[in-house]
């Protein structure tokens, strides 16, 4: 148990040094964290929900602290600081490099991808962030799954998915950035759209491929 709380105290102070850095959003430590992955290394299914759902509390935490530490400085904080529950892609899960293909095989079915990420969702969403953050989605299934998910699981809480790309013009499957970015903007719950893991040469052409079909623009 030694060992399990030192993890916590570190990621505790990896958000806190975001926060320090100016961050006025951070992302818990759940983005490869899924209830199959914990489930394969002999967790229990109830267990494994627990450490999905104390990824955000460590980060509500962290929060916490700084604001405390914080909360005798004379110029107030601009923003709001809010903690965004990361949820990553089947590729993450797999750990073969995937998230950078989106090439899932026989898996790459809508209901898989829906089954696979439903449970994390609901719990990550009950466990009380400001947002659920869609990391590195490498092709437009998955971004159709987690839109479904959104609504079919009656989450509250804005989302924002982030898509990674290798040409600058499609997401690492090959599907088209556009079509892609068309179904997260389609759903009313996604409140950003943006991308991540891409070399920095392609994001100003992405984003601008963006602006053409959505309303609010980060880049992540």
């Amino acid at each position: 148990m030694t060992s399990y709380y030192l993890l916590m105290h570190m990621i505790v102070q990896v958000h806190l040094d975001y926060l320090e850095a100016g961050a006025n959003i951070i992302i818990t430590a759940s983005y490869q964290a899924t209830i199959q992955g914990f489930e394969s290394k002999g967790f229990s299914k109830e267990r494994s929900e627990d450490l999905l759902e104390k990824s955000v509390e460590i980060a509500c935490e962290a929060r916490e602290m700084f604001l405390k530490e914080h909360s005798d400085q004379s110029t107030p904080m601009q923003h709001p600081i809010l903690v965004a529950a990361s949820v990553g892609s089947y590729g993450a899960y797999l750990a073969d490099g995937s998230e950078y293909s989106g090439d899932y095989g026989e898996a790459g079915t809508l209901e898989f991808l829906k089954d696979f990420h439903r449970r994390r969702l609901e719990v990550l969403a009950e466990a009380g962030p400001d947002l659920i953050a869609f990391e590195t989605i490498p092709n437009k299934l998955e971004a159709q799954a987690y839109v479904e998910l959104l609504e079919e699981c009656n989450i509250n809480i804005p989302a924002w998915f982030s898509f990674n790309s290798k040409d600058g013009v499609h997401v690492v499957s090959g599907d088209s950035l556009i079509e892609c970015a068309t179904i997260a903007n389609g759903c009313a719950k996604v409140g950003a759209v943006g991308i991540n893991c891409t070399p920095p040469r392609f994001i100003h052409g992405l984003i601008l491929s963006i602006q053409k079909v959505c309303i609010i623009i980060h880049s992540i």
